[in-house]
């Protein structure tokens, strides 16, 4: 017949006594009470391994900050997984190795690792640290792993009862994106942002202010001509209307990008370089070559046309243009840099009558031919390099008061 263990009471255990050599009170089906001469008590469990059938022993803890009832509930959750043919031993070896991974994958850093990898430009990079901010203050600092759907909804919800519903979408959007490189990296299971859809109140949809009437294109470009601004952001505001191009890749333009003899700007659009690589030419009327050779000869030295005020190893601030625009006095629901690529696109066809497609190859969309094929970079360059000269002619017009009406042209 088995021995019949007697279960350990609270009472006994209390008042255990250290003797000379340790010695063991046991509670049944291998745990006991350890109790060792210089009184500390540990408890114990004794089992055998599922698979080598060797005696093994697992550590609890020290009493009493294990209690005899956690000491128990170890005991259940060691032998069910004896019974799963598991060894509880090498179980908590592998949770303490996922516990350290996930304590080592805090969402800061995974975060701040997958944006390191990320071809940004440098402001967008800014602006995503910008974002992240809250998030890091709330859960930056632990696992992944372990950031709950409701978590990142208090954070994005922060900045939308402040009234900043865009900032809010774009929280949870640079979120999703943490969370979906720690899923390709094994670290997380899945995206917990994919369950807020719905859950925000979704922002107005807002369209780059733009002038499009050509007697108030004219007042803009006087005022500009009068801006008593730095020469290099006087340059950028005259040119910006004449190119239309994506104010971060004018603010970016790169001396070894130009080609002024010939007339051209080459570059490859950060926003097209991944899906298509395909590169732009931008004509340069007459009236831009001879701002940029003026610029050459202050900032030829430097990488950009248009380097930032206080070092030439940054390009122009993303702000520069706008703020520019707001002390002159033209506000933010009225024009902005974006904007001058609504008023080329819309006079251009408008009054111009240039055909749609030729405009929007300028501005750097993808046109297809008849069959859905790409045009490619040339399509019609020659033409396009009319139409550009033709253009700042006609801003120039408007400057100098000799158009006044907005009538389609004709003939």
């Amino acid at each position: 017949m088995p021995r019949t263990v007697k279960p350990l009471s609270d009472t006994q255990i209390k008042f255990a006594k250290p003797r000379e050599l340790q010695y063991k009170l046991s509670d049944g089906d291998g745990l006991y009470l350890l109790v060792k001469p210089d009184g500390v008590k540990l408890w114990r469990m004794d089992y055998t391994r599922p698979i080598t059938k060797k005696r093994n022993t697992l550590a609890f803890g020290v009493y009493p900050d294990i209690s005899l009832a956690d000491a128990r509930s170890k005991r259940e959750e060691a032998r069910k997984l004896i019974a799963l043919g598991s060894d509880p031993s090498e179980q908590r070896k592998e949770d303490a190795r996922v516990a350290k991974i996930a304590a080592a994958n805090t969402f800061e850093s995974v975060a701040l690792e997958w944006l390191s990898k990320q071809k940004f430009a440098e402001s967008t990079k800014e602006k995503s640290k910008y974002l992240l901010i809250l998030p890091f203050l709330k859960f930056g600092h632990r696992p992944i792993s372990e950031i709950l759907p409701y978590e990142v909804l208090d954070v994005c919800r922060i900045a939308e009862k402040e009234g900043h519903l865009e900032k809010a979408r774009r929280i949870r959007q640079r979120c999703s994106q943490v969370f979906r490189y720690g899923v390709a990296l094994g670290i997380c299971s899945s995206d917990p942002t994919r369950d807020l859809r719905g859950a925000l109140e979704a922002p107005e949809t807002r369209h780059h202010s733009a002038i499009v009437d050509p007697c108030e294109v004219g007042r803009l470009l006087v005022d500009i001509e009068n801006y008593s601004g730095n020469y290099t952001t006087v340059s950028a505001l005259k040119i910006a209307p004449m190119l239309f191009t994506r104010p971060g890749e004018l603010r970016a333009l790169k001396w070894a990008d130009l080609d002024l003899d010939l007339a051209q700007w080459r570059y490859t659009p950060p926003k097209t370089k991944k899906k298509t690589g395909i590169q732009m030419i931008v004509p340069l009327a007459s009236q831009v070559v001879g701002i940029l050779r003026e610029l050459q000869a202050i900032h030829g030295h430097s990488e950009y046309v248009f380097p930032a005020i206080h070092t030439k190893l940054k390009c122009m601030s993303e702000n520069t243009i706008n703020q520019a625009l707001r002390r002159m006095g033209w506000e933010a629901d009225q024009v902005c840099g974006h904007g001058f690529r609504a008023t080329a696109r819309t006079i251009l066809e408008d009054v111009l009558d240039y055909p749609p497609e030729l405009i929007e190859m300028q501005l750097g969309h993808q046109v297809k031919d008849p069959n859905g094929r790409a045009y490619n970079r040339t399509w019609k360059l020659v033409k396009r390099t009319e139409m550009m000269q033709h253009w700042a002619d006609y801003l120039d017009d408007l400057r100098n008061g000799q158009i006044v009406q907005f009538t389609k042209a004709t003939g």
